[in-house]
């Protein structure tokens, strides 16, 4: 979602005199932002006051943004405010644990079940195969998938998405202050083999992930392309991610 020129616009006011008066009007343009956000990780307003406190918390994001932006670091507003609104939501979440234990647990095993298979067949395994290596029927997988997705599953989150101490891409690619050269090799070997990881998806999948991170298209709109629901895009988006990240830990 590229910011509207009238709040660039407003935003150049407001970093002029940092009045109240332009800071609340900016918090209010922007605040389609935060819906937007809430919609690309899968939160949609079905979760009824799930998602209004949700959103609450991408506001608190989103008003911090706001308060410590600062041109000087050649970063566009939306995407520092992206980033704040995004990581006040996976804070609550994590803070909260939303999701019921069994749900949770349900996850964790899709996600090694998922691992283990690549590493058996050198392949994607289906959600048939999921469901039979866990004794369980394909809905449940898909269920899982969801909630997978839900704990925030995400090309910038390879790590185990609910164990403290996690750090994205965004974090370990973009510091702008990092200059050691070993470093830097480990973060270009890091692109290379996730872009290797993806091209060997298939076709499908690979559009999936263009529309999702090149387009930022959200899952609903997503769902429009393909012809499939919003729910089904959410599970293939889980189910792709930690493929690929089964594929990068196996190779």
């Amino acid at each position: 979602m590229v910011i509207q020129a009238e709040t660039a616009e407003l935003l150049n006011e407001f970093l002029a005199g940092r009045s109240p008066e332009l800071r609340e009007k900016l918090v209010l343009q922007s605040v389609p932002l935060v819906h937007y956000l809430l919609a690309r990780m899968g939160i949609t307003q079905e979760r009824g006051s799930d998602y209004e406190d949700l959103a609450h918390q991408g506001l608190m994001g989103l008003i911090e943004a706001v308060d410590h932006f600062d041109p000087k670091f050649n970063t566009r507003f939306s995407t520092y405010a992206s980033l704040r609104i995004r990581g006040k939501v996976l804070d609550y979440l994590r803070t909260t644990d939303w999701m019921p234990r069994m749900a949770r647990k349900r996850t964790r095993l899709i996600q090694k079940s998922i691992s283990a298979l690549w590493a058996e067949n050198s392949r994607e395994p289906t959600e048939e195969e999921i469901a039979a290596s866990l004794g369980l029927n394909v809905e449940d997988v898909q269920q899982g998938l969801a909630d997978s997705n839900r704990i925030l599953v995400s090309l910038d989150t390879m790590a185990d998405s609910d164990q403290e101490g996690d750090v994205s891409l965004y974090e370990r690619l973009g510091d702008e202050k990092q200059t050691d050269p070993s470093e830097q090799l480990e973060q270009q070997s890091l692109l290379e083999e996730m872009a290797g990881a993806i091209h060997n998806l298939p076709e499908r999948e690979q559009l999936v992930l263009s529309l999702y991170y090149n387009d930022n298209l959200t899952f609903k709109e997503i769902g429009k392309v393909l012809d499939i629901t919003e729910s089904r895009v959410c599970q293939l988006h889980a189910r792709i991610i930690l493929s690929l990240k089964a594929m990068m830990t196996n190779e």
